[in-house]
């Protein structure tokens, strides 16, 4: 068996950490390692990778949307989401968008390995302290209030422009990104925060201090 990996991160700091955890086993190479969507797709176009390791925040594509985007051009690649966010609204838009795995970024390297290889052979793969709290939460019933959930950097810009009245071009224009990346936030917004319109997004806005 062997494994070939790709990591994208926007952090060189977390690509180098994954790289030496993973140098002590022969069967996985790291074949690139990228730091923006841009270079990834670039990438990919060249050489396909077995397994993805893909981080959620990305500073010129949101996450999600690019792990679609990959899955539906290279359907073969195995994806897994590596974040440092716990909570279910991600986990379960990552598994929707085609990732098979979903790791932490504070994950032990046997966690790492076992993620990597069960994710090669066609399993999915959650980390247990993930699983836990998806099950406490589908048990309990209880999620946290809206304002209790953190935003990535780039949703925090996007709530903030919503709230200053700005069309979805005018964003995308202005943070130098896609119309569709903008939509994309903006869905993900409101379905993380429990709102259904831009009223709602506004009051979220205003209550975190984004906002006037």
């Amino acid at each position: 068996m062997q494994i070939k990996l790709a990591i994208t991160d926007d952090h060189l700091m977390v690509i180098n950490g994954l790289k030496t955890m993973l140098a002590p086993y022969p069967h996985i190479s790291v074949v690139y390692d990228t730091t923006c969507a841009g270079n990834l797709l670039q990438a990919l176009s060249q050489v396909q990778p077995d397994v993805l390791l893909l981080d959620i925040q990305m500073p010129d594509m949101d996450g999600m949307e690019l792990c679609k985007q990959v899955r539906k051009s290279y359907p073969a690649i195995r994806i897994i989401a590596l974040t440092n966010f716990m909570e279910s609204h991600y986990i379960k838009q990552m598994l929707r968008n085609g990732a098979m795995g979903y790791l932490l970024k504070n994950t032990d390297q046997a966690t790492l390995l076992t993620a990597i290889e069960k994710v090669y052979a066609g399993e999915q793969y959650l980390d247990a302290t993930l699983q836990r709290n998806m099950l406490t939460e589908m048990i309990t019933g209880q999620k946290r209030t809206a304002y209790d959930i953190p935003l990535t950097r780039r949703e925090k810009e996007i709530l903030k422009l919503i709230a200053e009245e700005h069309s979805n071009q005018e964003i995308a224009d202005m943070l130098y990104i896609s119309l569709r990346t903008v939509e994309t936030h903006r869905l993900n917004l409101t379905q993380k925060l429990a709102v259904k319109n831009t009223a709602g997004l506004v009051k979220e806005a205003i209550k975190r201090g984004l906002a006037d």
